[in-house]
């Protein structure tokens, strides 16, 4: 039996052991790869075609870079509808199951409640337990009463309006949406204030104030551009005037052509008849192009504030650790919408949509926003990750979702999807993780993806998608030979036409999916 002294005599061993073990733990501890901080960007309402890396003019210098370091997904949806995609986005779930089957009314039905379900858990209610500051800015559009805002659905930090879109500068005298930071409506200055400079800013801010800790933070900045009003800086419009006095569909054309060039389609493959009026037969060529050089103005000033979010994180070192994804939440939108007749687009006290050219920033897809067709459910996906990371880069046409990004983000993080929350049961998520495509591996083709949006349908499994315009009948297209829809060729194939029609019907089931109309509808156009 060893006596005190003979503890005494053997401590300074022990030391020597205690300290070479914390070493070699600390060493070990560092050689394994830190959590990476994760960024999400979503865009609203902007088209397959509008970034210079998937065919556009407009100037994207910085998200053109994130896609040439990284992976662009050219088979990646959406929902038709921006609320269903911001609900799927951060549940990873259909939008139905999660109570955002339409936008924010509460039409006392599970899929179409308005906001999300206490039997959903979002990103940043998962990643904030597993370790990671939560920030969010920009556009919530998921419940317009406080319970139901981002500080209450796992966001620490939110700054942005929780009502939705629609509001550039400051105060707006058409829409009656505040701006608030962590429950607390702002005093913006209306002299300074264009909300997509804004959001930035506060999120940045959010950043820089939750750095002290080393702790990895997740953002979700959904920034409110490009949906309409047009209402773009000056300096930003000025850059395009004149740019698209040549019309549609020379735009169109040439974004095809430079789409080819860039290998997103193939040569042989022929553009879609153009969905707008002939550009001669216009009564003011010069005012209908200026519509799009204000569009192009809010693009381009989107561009601008992802560059000076990578400036900063390279500034602070935290780039070469940080996951950044974007997409957009639908295709262009085609709604005519104009609350100020005679007042030229760009500025504060104009309220105007781009109507035609919807059809120009879907190039070269099929219809737009709150359709199933190609025009209405593409994004370009822009993956850029760490340098540590194994990817392969480039372009990447395999099928994803926007239920995805959950499961991808959780992945990165080292979280699991937990089956309760709060005290609530989880629904099962319906999301697999993109990292898998990313590094180059083959998706399940047998996984089936699913869109329902005010009666138009769509399923698509593999190279088959079936889609179905609210009026219309299904149609079955083949997306490796005819990608942009052109020839149905459901009579030739009646058996998996019935496969899939039933699997549809099974999924509207179990996902709580009503046939259109939902409800009763009162004669009032919606704006988001």
């Amino acid at each position: 039996m060893k006596t005190t002294s003979d503890l005494i005599n053997f401590l300074p061993i022990l030391l020597l052991l205690s300290f070479s073990c914390s070493v070699k733990d600390g060493n070990r501890k560092s050689e394994l790869p830190k959590k990476p901080n994760i960024i999400v960007i979503l865009a609203d309402d902007m088209g397959f075609s509008d970034l210079g890396c998937t065919g556009g003019e407009i100037n994207t210098p910085h998200l053109d870079q994130l896609a040439a370091d990284g992976t662009l997904f050219t088979n990646f949806y959406n929902t038709p509808r921006c609320a269903p995609s911001r609900a799927s986005l951060l549940t990873g779930l259909y939008a139905h199951q999660t109570g955002v089957g339409h936008l924010v009314e509460d039409w006392g039905k599970p899929g179409y409640k308005g906001y999300l379900s206490k039997n959903t858990v979002t990103v940043a209610e998962v990643l904030k337990e597993s370790g990671y500051h939560t920030i969010m800015s920009g556009k919530w559009h998921l419940g317009d009463d406080q319970e139901h805002w981002p500080n209450e659905r796992g966001f620490e930090d939110f700054y942005g309006i929780p009502a939705g879109g629609g509001v550039y500068f400051y105060p707006t005298k058409f829409l009656n949406r505040e701006v608030y930071k962590n429950g607390v409506k702002t005093k913006e200055n209306p002299d300074t204030f264009y909300s997509t400079n804004n959001f930035t800013d506060e999120a940045i801010q959010f950043i820089d104030q939750s750095k002290g800790d080393d702790k990895p933070f997740f953002l979700y900045m959904a920034q409110i551009a490009p949906h309409f009003p047009l209402q773009a800086l000056p300096e930003d419009i000025e850059k395009y005037k004149g740019k698209y006095e040549v019309g549609y569909e020379a735009i169109r054309e040439k974004r095809f052509a430079k789409q080819k060039a860039l290998g997103i389609f193939p040569e042989n493959l022929e553009i879609t008849k153009g969905e707008h009026p002939e550009w001669n037969e216009l009564k003011d060529i010069k005012a209908e192009a200026h519509k799009m050089s204000v569009y192009a103005a809010q693009v381009d000033r989107l561009d601008q504030n992802i560059g000076k979010l990578m400036d900063y994180l390279k500034q602070e070192k935290m780039y070469d650790n940080t996951v950044i994804f974007f997409l957009s939440d639908n295709g262009g939108c085609h709604q005519m919408v104009n609350r100020s007749k005679g007042v030229t687009p760009g500025g504060r006290d104009s309220f105007e949509s781009y109507g035609h050219w919807a059809n120009v920033s879907n190039t070269p897809f099929k219809l737009w926003k709150r359709e199933t067709m190609e025009g209405g459910i593409r994004t370009p996906f822009i993956a850029h990750f760490p340098k540590s990371m194994k990817v392969k880069k480039g372009l990447n046409t395999q099928p994803a979702h926007i239920i995805d990004v959950m499961t991808t983000c959780l992945e990165l993080a080292g979280a699991s999807y937990p089956s309760s929350y709060q005290g609530n049961t989880i629904y099962p998520t319906e999301g697999e993780s993109i990292l898998t495509l990313a590094r180059g591996e083959e998706t399940d083709q047998d996984r089936m993806l699913f869109w329902e949006h005010e009666g138009n349908k769509g399923l698509r499994q593999g190279d088959w998608k079936m889609v179905k315009r609210r009026k219309s009948d299904w149609m079955l297209f083949n997306m490796k030979s005819d990608p942009l829809e052109e020839e149905n060729i459901i009579d030739q194939y009646p058996e998996k036409a019935n496969e899939y029609t039933k699997a549809y019907q099974q999924w509207m089931t179990d996902h709580f999916v009503e046939e259109w109309p939902a409800k009763k509808k009162k004669n009032k156009k919606k704006l988001n």
